[in-house]
């Protein structure tokens, strides 16, 4: 599915990422783990080609990216929801939704089925985004990014300061996205427990190099204390 070879990504003439090999199969919940300022938002943008120059190789189902601009990644199939959820405040729900339909095959449709995920939006349609609460952006950010019908979604930290009963949705939401309809998902992550129940596996970095990844089961509580734990 997706696969990182020796991927270095830079901003500017700084490298932020070091040497990155990863492997993400089709129908995995892969978690990326780590402390602030390690390199995990960069991961993500390295995939999407946010950053200011790339090295290595990055491909999904087969095709290179690492040359394709980050409009050409998102056709290809690569959804993702940023951290600080990235919607567009002055539009209404509705067509922060319709942007997501953008990078689907046949878009300019609101699936129902993504409507049904979270039925507060379908109540909001006509509310504009900057009104909406924390959590419910953070509900727009991820119903838009499905409506561009991804093959693998990438999220930064889905779960950062919403409230509680949110976070539960959101992270059941993922889990089901995942077990039942088999989207792939690679999310970053500060809740162990979370990515414990939810992933299969998983990798930490540390200084933008991956210092250790596995199977979820092999996340150990010397591993989290070692590199997580602040």
């Amino acid at each position: 599915m997706l696969e990182l070879a020796n991927v270095d990504g830079f901003y500017g003439r700084s490298r932020a990422l070091q040497s990155v090999s990863l492997n993400v199969g089709a129908g995995d919940f892969f978690s990326v783990l780590g402390r602030n300022g390690v390199g995990k938002t960069t991961l993500l943008r390295t995939i999407l080609g946010l950053m200011s120059r790339t090295t290595g190789s990055i491909r999904l189902d087969g095709e290179e990216l690492v040359d394709q601009p980050t409009h050409k990644r998102a056709l290809a199939g690569i959804g993702y929801v940023p951290q600080g959820r990235g919607i567009l405040p002055g539009f209404t729900v509705r067509e922060n939704l319709m942007v997501g339909t953008f990078a689907a095959k046949g878009g300019g449709r609101i699936a129902e089925w993504v409507l049904e995920l979270f039925p507060i939006l379908k109540e909001f349609l006509g509310r504009r985004g900057g009104n909406l609460s924390g959590g419910q952006q953070q509900q727009l950010a991820i119903a838009r990014a499905l409506l561009s019908d991804p093959k693998i979604m990438l999220l930064d930290e889905p779960t950062e300061g919403i409230q509680p009963n949110i976070v539960e949705q959101i992270e059941n939401v993922l889990i089901d996205l995942n077990r039942t309809r088999g989207l792939t998902i690679v999310l970053v992550e500060q809740n162990i427990a979370f990515a414990r129940r939810a992933s299969q596996r998983f990798a930490i970095l540390n200084r933008g190099s991956v210092a250790v990844s596995g199977p979820i089961g092999q996340l150990s509580d010397e591993m989290i204390h070692q590199h997580l734990v602040v």
